[in-house]
């Protein structure tokens, strides 16, 4: 096997167990990198079938991450791929469910390539907002199935953990809005408007989402998967565009899944200041430099008026 790149990469013990597993008869040709989160090793096998097939696969090994369960997030990804893809979304086809590492070495999945690339620079950023809200919106559409939800995270309590202590984290101290953004969200948890539980993906930006054609092919990563108010995702989304210089988009998003849905996004404001704690506490390549903190200001700035808004009714 030639190409493998990078410490990180899948022993050849762990590809030929996992080719057995998923295609036996095939061998390995060649094993890359992809890019990956900080929690998480990703790689793409390029391998032949025993026919003489070429196939491709991304093998995704979850890293030691603070005190997630690597095991409990495969799970949960696994389970969420082969939910949605039963349904005909689009997402990664699951493959095998390696949750102890006994094949990969570490907790992990394993799913069929899907061709593309990320857009985060559209060249028309209104059809690119709208299919990302259409999409979005197709996803909070579906109810879970109920062996689903029992491995899905809480999601309020993940995207809220900074605001359940009793005292302002250090972080958040440590930027201008952090004090002010901590007190409203712990204080809007207890007077939330009723929203619909739905399958909610809590990382729902541009990085993970896959376009291939100028359609989009997949939204991927899913560990995170969670139940609850999908306005979480949408207040996500708009931070991610806001940050790329595209408020605009933001607005056409918001307005584009509200019709896709027939209803108003509720907790908006208070979920766009739930979602601004992400980079005050890594702050790098998120809110460093001027004009990137201008663009979280104002999203800051938005997700407060908006919850004063909320709490006039």
């Amino acid at each position: 096997m030639a190409g493998s790149r990078g410490a990180d990469a899948p022993s050849r013990e762990a590809v030929r167990g996992l080719l057995a597993a998923i295609a036996p008869g095939s061998a390995p040709v060649t094993v890359g990198a992809l890019p990956a989160s900080a929690s998480n090793h990703t790689h793409v096998l390029d391998a032949r079938a025993a026919d003489g097939a070429a196939f491709r696969v991304v093998v995704r090994r979850y890293a030691v991450f603070g005190d997630y369960d690597r095991g409990a997030k495969a799970r949960r990804e696994f389970a969420t791929l082969l939910d949605l893809h039963a349904r005909g979304m689009a997402v990664p086809r699951p493959l095998l469910l390696d949750d102890a590492g006994a094949i990969l070495g570490d907790p992990g999945i394993v799913t069929a390539y899907v061709p593309g690339g990320h857009v985060t620079t559209p060249a028309d950023p209104v059809p690119w907002a709208r299919a990302l809200a259409d999409t979005l919106a197709a996803i909070h559409a579906l109810r879970p199935a109920d062996g689903l939800a029992r491995v899905l995270l809480d999601a309020s309590a993940e995207v809220s953990w900074f605001a359940r202590v009793r005292t302002v984290p250090a972080f958040m101290r440590a930027h201008r809005e952090g004090p002010a953004v901590w007190r409203t969200v712990r204080d809007g948890l207890r007077r939330l408007a009723p929203a619909p539980s739905r399958l909610v993906h809590l990382d729902f930006w541009s990085g993970n989402v896959l376009w291939d054609d100028g359609r989009i092919a997949a939204v991927i990563d899913w560990e995170e998967a969670a139940l609850g108010d999908p306005g979480i995702d949408v207040a996500y989304a708009r931070m991610d565009m806001v940050l790329l210089g595209l408020p605009d988009a933001a607005e056409v998003f918001l307005r584009a899944y509200e019709e896709a849905t027939g209803r108003s996004v509720a907790n908006l404001g208070l979920w766009q200041l739930a979602a601004a704690a992400r980079p005050m506490f890594a702050p790098e390549g998120w809110i460093t430099g001027v004009l990137a903190a201008e663009r979280f200001a104002a999203f800051v700035a938005d997700g407060r008026a908006r919850v004063a808004r909320e709490r006039r009714g």
